[in-house]
């Protein structure tokens, strides 16, 4: 897979001299990514071309997005987070009021954005630095949780054709217990790959991103990295989202007419395990696209499909590389048991207000058994829909949003871990796994332009799987199970086995002390009752963290 893609740059290197400015990406983070979203509803049936369910979005994207909002923005609250957009995209744009009036040793700050930047007509270079100093107390644990990540973040272009992007940070941490049990459940620190013990409670890993991106032709681009990627306009994603760790990729975008095609090919490793030598990992790929058409300016539709597989000595099956068939008819011809899944989802947005959004993922479907209701295990399916309010009930700056998620039993599971949807023992789709009800409400306001409160309530209904003495019964929640070694055959139901309740509240206020330096102040209440476990299981969290060009560390499983 790694010589085909170094091929295909070396083909778009060698291509015509006619090509479009090339963008980076912006780094996906909710809160910046809210702020999209906002202006996308209010003044989206001006940028048709725009498609918001493939994330991360292009930098010229998000910077005409911001233009349309400078020419529309009514309150002083919206002229900062336009400002912000601009700005922080200042590139691609002439319209930002990035200069820096005071700038630190005649080299540094130079902007309002940047550390350092350079600009000419051939390159351009960002280099900003990267902290994330949290610290907290949590009531199920003793000490001190604190996380400590320092690190740096460098992109820019090359003759308008090629961009480039990286980040790395260093990592320390010991972070509530609610997050321990689940490490130590997976093996794994959540977001995150190889890490070793840090003192005796704490974790130490290293994270790292990059990728090239290059224009092929005028509507086509080609990428080439070790990132994350999110699909949907939801809080949640049933189909890819950010949730287990960067991956190498090579993905082409497509966008033309009314439609933006993504085909993306990634290599994931299928099981993580220490050990005190070092090991080579085995090897697992995923084949995956989406066509995204704007119907009209405010309804997009999604067609989604994917295939997980493995072969002996890490191979690539290359009919997969096909960028425009059916993964499904492959599967069959070249009589595999690989895993295709194929889905559906819309976007609707509404009288510039509010919006509509959904996802049908169908991992198994037979009509015949959904018709009996007999609660067959192969019927592995999942939905989502949700809404968002812009200016709720004529409040300026307060947005709502809520979304329910619903997950069949065993869905995102197969034979095995070279062809379950998990990357690094961590799901590819939903971090709760599978086997669940969710409910998700979040409010955030905005009252003055550097202040942000963001409170959200996420109930989820899940069927643990139940661990004896000397096995565990799989009940379909935890996608690294084979499905197998399933409990039953007929019968199932969603939420079936260790039934569990679970509340998690998270009230956040950020400050943004400049651009891209936060200061916030978080509060986290749990609770969890399952059928099956009399343990106190209630979590209170209160923390304070400084973060400088880096989003915010969620845990919301």
């Amino acid at each position: 897979m790694k010589h085909i893609a170094c091929l295909l740059l070396l083909l778009g290197l060698a291509s015509g001299t006619t090509l479009q400015a090339q963008d980076t990406y912006v780094p996906y983070d909710p809160d910046t990514y809210r702020l999209i979203d906002r202006y996308q509803i209010l003044y989206g049936n001006e940028v048709p071309e725009l498609h918001t369910a493939v994330r991360p979005i292009g930098r010229k994207d998000v910077a005409a997005l911001a233009e349309i909002s400078a020419r529309n923005a009514q309150t002083s609250v919206d002229q900062f987070n336009t400002e912000y957009l601009l700005n922080d995209n200042w590139n691609y744009t002439d319209q930002e009021d990035n200069e820096s009036y005071r700038p630190v040793l005649k080299h540094f700050y130079r902007n309002k954005t940047d550390l350092y930047h350079f600009e000419n007509e051939d390159f351009t270079l960002r280099v900003n630095p990267v902290l994330h100093v949290e610290f907290g107390n949590d009531n199920q644990s003793d000490g001190i949780r604190y996380i400590n990540t320092r690190g740096i973040q460098v992109e820019g272009s090359i003759d308008q054709r090629l961009s480039f992007y990286t980040f790395i940070g260093e990592n320390q941490a010991r972070f509530p217990e609610y997050v321990v049990d689940r490490i130590e459940r997976d093996n794994v620190v959540p977001h995150e790959g190889w890490w070793k013990p840090f003192k005796t409670t704490g974790y130490d890993f290293l994270t790292a991103r990059g990728y090239l991106n290059y224009s092929l032709t005028k509507h086509v681009e080609i990428q080439l990295g070790h990132d994350r990627h999110f699909i949907g306009d939801g809080y949640r994603s049933l189909f890819y989202s950010d949730y287990a760790p960067p991956a190498f990729f090579l993905k082409l975008n497509t966008r033309v007419w009314k439609l933006h095609y993504m085909n993306l090919f990634q290599e994931l490793t299928p099981q993580y395990k220490r050990s005190q030598v070092d090991e080579l990992f085995d090897k697992k790929y995923m084949a995956l696209h989406r066509l995204g058409i704007n119907l009209t300016p405010n309804f997009n539709l999604g067609i989604f499909e994917s295939v997980v597989f493995a072969r002996d000595h890490g191979k690539f099956e290359l009919q997969y590389l096909n960028p425009i068939i059916l993964y499904r008819t492959v599967e069959q011809m070249i009589g595999s048991e690989d895993n295709a899944t194929v889905g559906i989802d819309f976007k609707w947005n509404i009288l510039n207000r509010a919006q509509l959004y959904g996802q049908v993922y169908l991992d198994e479907l037979r009509i015949n058994e959904v018709r009996s209701g007999n609660g067959w295990w192969g019927n592995r399916q999942a939905g989502q829909i949700g809404a968002k309010y812009i200016n709720a009930f004529g409040l300026p700056n307060m947005d709502l949003q809520g979304e329910v998620n619903v997950i069949r039993p065993y869905t995102y599971q197969h034979q095995d871990q070279y062809r379950n949807y998990q990357h690094y023992n961590q799901p590819l789709a939903h971090p709760a796994g599978a086997n669940l009800y969710e409910f998700i409400g979040i409010v955030r306001y905005q009252p003055i332009p550097r202040l942000n409160v963001t409170a959200k309530a996420i109930y989820t209904k899940f069927g643990q799987d139940e661990v004896t003495a000397t096995d565990t019964i799989n009940w379909g929640n935890n996608i690294n199970y084979p499905y197998t070694k399933r409990a039953l055959g007929y019968g199932n139901k969603i939420a079936q086995g260790n039934t569990t309740n679970q509340l998690h509240l998270d009230l956040t206020a950020s400050f943004q002390l400049r651009h891209n330096v936060f200061v916030d102040l978080k509060q986290i209440l749990r609770r969890t009752d399952a059928e099956l476990n009399t343990m106190d299981l209630n979590t209170s969290f209160t923390s304070v963290a400084f973060r400088w060009n880096i989003p915010q560390r969620l845990h919301e499983f």
